[in-house]
């Protein structure tokens, strides 16, 4: 199939990294990896952080955009599908509906989510155009179970399935690990808000362990990098080590070399990272909190912590730094499931099934029509 592809979040050739970012790259690996042409249809960014930081120009700038793809498609003919990624409250797809009204092109949607706790103002508004939306979507691929949960809740009768959080594994499962007793990993960001509360919890659950020999590697930058040096700094010189930003190659290295990874994950729709590190061979400590237990399998890949509990974070990092063969046991679930399971080419031809199944015959039956 041509597929159109939106996100309005965060387009995939945004300069700023971000887990966003990231899995709009991967949704487009494995639509061309599954043999389809993929063409970025836009890069308007409709986000907005508050009801009232809405762009008073937005509408009119979407409504040029439509118009600018209208006149492309009459002329070079339409895309088979209309794929937008991740629309939500602050992101709404101001695009993409009305194109596939005007060509007859199929709507899709992944990792479209709904909270009735945000009908505030003009999310309100663009909450109940999400609504309209997904209800009359060709096919909604919901990446976790909250989210579907959530648009069944208000959309009963809307088309779903199921797509788990995937990653390109190669550069991860290339490398044998070389895990270096003591080690412990982590890939975050340094921002203000979950990222920096979850760098706060780490810190508090290491000073739980000043008995054992561990050492810290931190991948990752950021503005509130400060602030995290100094969450840090109480413990001893060389027991943390900054790494900054790396390169895919340099965070698959990092991770190939640690014994463990351990990030607490507040707020996190899922955390990529999470499936970075199990691929690389570690198994994960992180607290129960958000999407985490959609990338990370209970006492099989990793331990899950009650949220918030230092006490328990730091004796879950003990127990898997003493207990070798508990923790090369999930090592090698953690590096199984991905392959398996959560890799490029498994999510690959999972969605092209998905999209087999649920929008050709749609396709032609509008196009008919």
């Amino acid at each position: 199939m041509k597929i159109a592809f939106y996100a309005p979040l965060k387009s995939p050739d945004h300069p700023v990294p971000s887990g966003d970012r990231l899995m709009a790259r991967l949704l487009l690996q494995a639509l061309r990896l599954a043999g389809h042409t993929v063409h970025v249809a836009s890069d308007l960014r409709s986000f907005h952080a508050t009801p009232e930081t809405v762009l008073p120009d937005l509408e009119l700038v979407a409504w040029e955009e439509i118009a600018r793809l209208s006149a492309l498609y009459a002329e070079e003919g339409p895309p088979d599908l209309w794929f937008c990624y991740h629309p939500y409250y602050k992101a709404p797809d101001l695009i993409g509906p009305e194109l596939c009204k005007q060509f007859s092109v199929p709507y899709v949607t992944a990792e479209a989510s709904y909270s009735k706790r945000r009908n505030l103002g003009v999310w309100a508004e663009f909450q109940a155009m999400l609504l309209a939306n997904v209800e009359t979507a060709a096919l909604n691929l919901c990446l976790t179970g909250r989210d579907l949960a959530g648009l069944q809740a208000v959309a009963p009768d809307a088309n779903y399935a199921r797509l788990p959080p995937f990653i390109d594994a190669t550069a991860f499962l290339a490398r044998e690990p070389v895990p270096q007793p003591g080690v412990l990993a982590v890939v975050a960001m340094m921002r203000p808000g979950d990222k920096l509360m979850s760098y706060t919890a780490l810190a508090k659950a290491l000073t739980l362990l000043p008995d054992l020999d561990w050492q810290l590697q931190v991948v990752g930058d950021g503005p509130c990098r400060g602030e995290v040096e100094g969450l840090f700094s109480q413990f001893a010189a060389g027991r943390v080590t900054f790494l900054g930003e790396q390169s895919p190659d340099g965070v698959a290295e990092v991770l190939s070399r640690a014994s463990l990874y351990v990030w607490p994950g507040h707020g996190e729709a899922y955390g990529l990272a999470y499936l970075e590190a199990q691929a690389a061979g570690l198994p994960v400590v992180a607290e129960a909190v958000a999407g985490v237990p959609e990338v990370v399998t209970p006492e099989v890949t990793g331990v899950l912590t009650p949220p918030g509990d230092a006490p328990a974070f730091a004796e879950a990092i003990r127990t898997l730094l003493t207990d070798s063969a508990r923790r090369e046991a999930m090592a090698v679930a953690a590096r199984q499931m991905v392959r398996e399971q959560r890799s490029l080419a498994a999510a690959s031809a999972r969605l092209s099934a998905q999209l087999g199944d649920f929008v050709k015959e749609d396709a032609r039956e509008t196009r008919h029509v």
